[in-house]
Order: structure tokens, then sequence, then C-alpha cells
């Protein structure tokens, strides 16, 4: 079975944009392969991070994959930091990458030409990247188009190194979803639900209460014609709220249109903001009981333990392909 690799970064709270646009396609492909699903928290550094905030995080997302349909048996789930050998290998690939090549990656780019004060890290963690999907010789990594370049950057470092050492690692192929809808923020429709937003008033948290919930989707921005039909363009509002029903109710756009021809925007808003709360209050009664369970600990453990196996293996053949060490 192919092995596929997804990475969910802890650098904020998770939305309802991660459960669609990132958890629910983990869900769909675990049965497709050899699943490793881990929790990148070395690159959540990157930018400052408050340290509590980020150790309740980490432990708070892998329990939500769980609440969400992430079948523990069908990935490997760890974290990042636990296993040292992402890091050591990491360092090994910077030697064997051009300045120019990561100078072009679209993060640091972005940043580098605001004048913003950057760390090395920000500058080198696409490396770390490429080093934590070839220590386990994954041959698919799952991004969205924005990071399409972080697996390019991979593949471009791995066929470097085995046409200098041998065949020693699976150049990575990446998997662009299909183009799907993208939830967006309820409050600025025209920009995708974020889980770093500072004020998170346009988006809906996996852990929102009830209320929060039903109060962000009832005052989500809309337009004046109170018709209810898909136009991204001139009616983005709308076309969100249509979204967010389409996909978890598992219904077409054009379905979801007809279901509610007749109804006005503030009826509309209700049955969105009623399937939400339903979807919602089922993932985190699990959650709950995941979080007070020892569950978590027992799999990170078995996971820690798996790919520091494979991964310990890959290094000593990188390091004995380089020339470092005594073996």
């Amino acid at each position: 079975m192919k092995r596929i690799l997804t990475g969910l970064k802890p650098s904020g709270e998770l939305t309802l944009g991660s459960y669609v646009g990132a958890i629910k396609q983990i869900i769909e492909m675990q049965d497709k392969y050899d699943s490793f699903l881990f929790v990148p928290d070395l690159h959540a550094i990157t930018v400052p991070q408050d340290s509590k905030m980020l150790k309740e995080r980490i432990i708070k997302n892998v329990a939500l994959y769980l609440a969400c349909g992430v079948d523990y048996n069908k990935n490997t789930i760890y974290i990042q930091s636990e296993n040292l050998y992402h890091t050591n290998l990491s360092w090994i690939l910077e030697c064997n990458t051009y300045f120019g090549e990561a100078s072009r990656m679209t993060q640091y780019k972005d940043k580098a030409s605001k004048n913003e004060n950057i760390s090395v890290g920000l500058f080198t963690y696409p490396i770390l990247m490429a080093a934590d999907i070839l220590i386990y010789d994954a041959n698919y990594v799952p991004v969205g188009i924005d990071q399409k370049q972080h697996v390019e950057l991979a593949r471009d470092i791995a066929r470097r190194f085995n046409n200098k050492y041998g065949d020693v690692f699976v150049v990575p192929e990446p998997i662009i979803p299909k183009s799907g809808e993208k939830i967006m923020d309820l409050q600025n429709p025209t920009k995708k639900m974020s889980k770093s937003d500072e004020t998170y008033k346009g988006v809906i948290l996996l852990l929102d209460d009830e209320k929060t919930i039903r109060k962000k989707i009832m005052s989500a921005v809309t337009d004046s014609e109170n018709k209810i039909y898909y136009d991204k363009e001139n009616k983005p509002g709308i076309s969100n709220l249509i979204v967010i029903y389409a996909t978890l109710s598992n219904l077409s756009i054009e379905d979801v249109e007809n279901k509610f021809k007749n109804n006005n925007y503030g009826e509309f808003k209700k049955s969105v903001a009623d399937l939400v709360v339903e979807t919602l209050m089922t993932i985190q009664e699990k959650y709950y009981k995941i979080l007070n369970s020892d569950i978590i600990n027992k799999i990170l453990d078995e996971g820690k333990y798996k790919t520091e196996k494979i991964a310990r293996k890959k290094y000593n053949e990188v390091l004995k392909c380089v020339g470092l060490g005594r073996n």
C-alpha cells in the first residue's frame, strides 16, 4: 500500500474550514493509503507562540481529529518534535539545498517583501518539511495549491541526493484536492476562514458553543437582494453559506438552491445554523470523551515508537551515504 503523509500545524484553533478542507480529506483517504498523520509543532514556532497554549493545542487537535472521524487504527499519529530524527535529517538536507531555492519559498518572500523581522527558522522550515516527508519514504503528500511548491522542493532535494548517493529517498508526489469550494470568513467572505484569525468574529471554531455558532451565522455578511442562489462574485456571503450547508449535508449546490429558493435570508441562516450546530455538537461530545480518557497518550506513544523505528533506519542510511559518524 502506498504511503501518504499529512501534517496539520497547531498554530491556531481548528475551524469549520479546517474540518471541511483538511480533516474530511484525511478521513476519505485513510482507507486508500498507509496514512501517516502528524502534528508539526516545530513548524508552529517559526512565528511567536504562547508556549502553554501551544502545548494544550497539540493535544486538543489530536482529540479533535479523532472526534471528527480520523481512525487511529488506520493512521499512524505522532508529534513531530518527539522524533529527533526529523531535525537531524533537516540539517543534512539544508546542506544539500541551495540558498536560491529556499529564498523562493512563498512565505519567506511575502514577509521579506514587507520588511518584517523574519526568523531563520521561517526561512529554513520548508527544508524541515522536506525531512518530514522524505524520512518516511512518503509516496504522496496532500497539499493546497499554495503549498505545492514545498513538495516540489522536497522532490528536488530528493532527486539531487539520489543522484549523488544512490536511491536513498522516495520522490514524493503532491496530491492537490479536487477543486472544491473553500469555507470563507463569515464577516469577510472574500477571504478564507482562517485558524490564525486574530478575532475569530467571522470564524466558526470546532469548539464554539451553540450560542456562539448561531450568533456568528445569523450575523454573517450577505447582501440586500434576499434571494438564495450561488453567485460567488456578486453574492459571496450567501454563496459561502450555501457551500457550508451543501458540504455538511452532502447535497450539491444546486440542491441547496432548490431547497431554499422560497426562503428569505433569515430563514436560510437559521437552517445553516441548525445544521452546523448539529454537526459540531456531535463532534464536541466525542471530543470531550476522548480528552478525558487515556487514549491520546496511548495513540501518541504507539506513533512515536513506530515512527522512531522507521526514521532511525532512514537516518542511519543517510549518515552512511554522507560519511558522518563511525558506522
